[in-house]
């Protein structure tokens, strides 16, 4: 399903030598680049999304930040990437946002479940696609069909 665990597990150990930038370095942030492969599952199976994220030196207290580099068609993700999921909020009143407690894998199986998962409508970061699945399944299925022919493969 993902090819981004062994990255996850790199990470920890970038914690100390983070702990040796200088003052000056304080903004410095951790990059991580890996795909989501989307297996046999919903409207998104076959597809290859790339994701990017960052993670500030406040993480654990604040969340990392995630970017779909892979132009998609979904109600909860932008064509320009934004991602909406509750995990990654850093101030949820309901409390389903970040949360200290919360790792890394917590947000990559946030994000498949992005794929896997029902779609949700009650707050839909790209309206227009939400509309569009709401109105007609089958040209909405076609569309992103279309966009992972072009940019997720």
């Amino acid at each position: 399903m993902l090819t981004l665990a062994s990255k996850l597990k790199r990470d920890d150990g970038l914690k100390g030598s983070r702990s040796a930038a200088t003052a000056s370095d304080s903004t410095r942030r951790v990059s991580v680049r890996d795909k989501l492969l989307v297996k046999d599952e919903g409207y998104y199976q076959g597809g290859k999304f790339q994701f990017e994220t960052e993670v500030p030196d406040a993480y654990n207290m604040v969340p990392p930040k995630v970017k779909c580099l892979t132009r998609i068609w979904h109600p909860n993700i932008t064509e320009t990437g934004d991602i909406c999921l509750s995990l990654l909020r850093e101030h949820s009143i309901d409390g389903t946002g970040w949360a200290p407690t919360r790792t890394l894998k917590d947000v990559v199986w946030g994000l498949n479940s992005l794929f896997t998962d029902l779609l949700n409508f009650d707050d839909p970061l790209n309206i227009e696609a939400a509309e569009h699945h709401l109105r007609d399944k089958e040209d909405f299925r076609n569309k992103v069909e279309d966009y992972i022919k072009r940019y997720a493969r």
